[in-house]
């Protein structure tokens, strides 16, 4: 068992002992892409030593579609943790739909870029090799979610290259960036590293040279309606946990400074 887990998995075994036997928990968690290859690997630690079982609910943290988190809590959808970008949380405990008090930060992440497997692999560690690999590429995808709107909103624009972007770039929905350039449909694919490494397929050229980069902060918290949220607390202190961070670093993450 982790030894971190051990003094509040004790609390929760004596507490449901005094009422009679323990009850474990079915917590249903909604993840954006960001955090969810460290979330899929914790998760069933969590579970293992927790006894309680957790359902997920993936999507973006933001956007028009109907699987975005924001979009399905407000269509009623049960959670009892959001995990998501801070920004986008921050404005669902605006809205009174997430607490204040539970917000808890998980790790930082930064945007990379990918290319079909086999083909030849793009400089990008400087800010001058971005801009000529952008300005060369037939076609560019990024997401529908915080990265995409950067690449977008601002990165073209920083590098001076708005007007010749505009026409090759498109905001993918719903899926991994990663697959389409994988299938070959566009030649260059920009989203969070955590979300690119899984994707078979694909080469990872680098993440954005730091001058031009942009980082950010995904944190979770507890909706207001959640029906477990002692159960919700425990599993948001184990994701921020130091004992959990060197999982977090794998998958492509950064931790948050403590």
């Amino acid at each position: 068992m982790n030894a971190w887990i051990k003094p509040w998995l004790a609390v929760a075994i004596a507490a449901t002992v005094q009422c009679g036997g323990a009850v474990a928990a079915d917590l249903t968690v909604m993840t954006s892409g960001g955090f969810t290859a460290a979330y899929k690997r914790l998760g069933p630690q969590f579970a293992a030593n927790s006894g309680n079982t957790l359902t997920t609910v993936l999507g973006p943290s933001m956007g028009k579609a109907p699987e975005a988190i924001p979009n399905r809590l407000q269509r009623g959808e049960p959670a009892d943790v959001v995990i998501m970008v801070g920004y986008a949380l921050d404005e669902l405990i605006r809205q009174g739909k997430v607490a204040a008090d539970s917000r808890v930060e998980l790790a930082d992440s930064r945007i990379g870029m990918v290319v079909r497997a086999g083909e030849p692999k793009p400089d990008i560690s400087t800010t001058a090799g971005l801009k000529q690999t952008l300005l060369a590429a037939r076609s560019v995808a990024y997401s529908d979610s915080a990265s995409g709107v950067y690449v977008e909103k601002q990165l073209f624009d920083k590098l001076g290259i708005q007007a010749q972007l505009a026409p090759k770039g498109t905001m993918i929905e719903r899926i991994p960036v990663a697959s389409v350039v994988a299938k070959g449909d566009y030649q260059v694919g920009f989203q969070q590293v955590a979300e690119l490494l899984p994707v078979p397929g694909v080469t990872f050229a680098g993440k954005l040279p730091e001058d031009v980069q942009s980082v950010t902060r995904f944190a979770a918290g507890i909706p207001t309606g959640a029906q477990h949220p002692t159960e919700a607390r425990q599993l948001l202190d184990y994701l921020a946990s130091p004992a959990v961070q060197a999982t977090v670093q794998a998958t492509g993450l950064d931790s948050v400074p403590r």
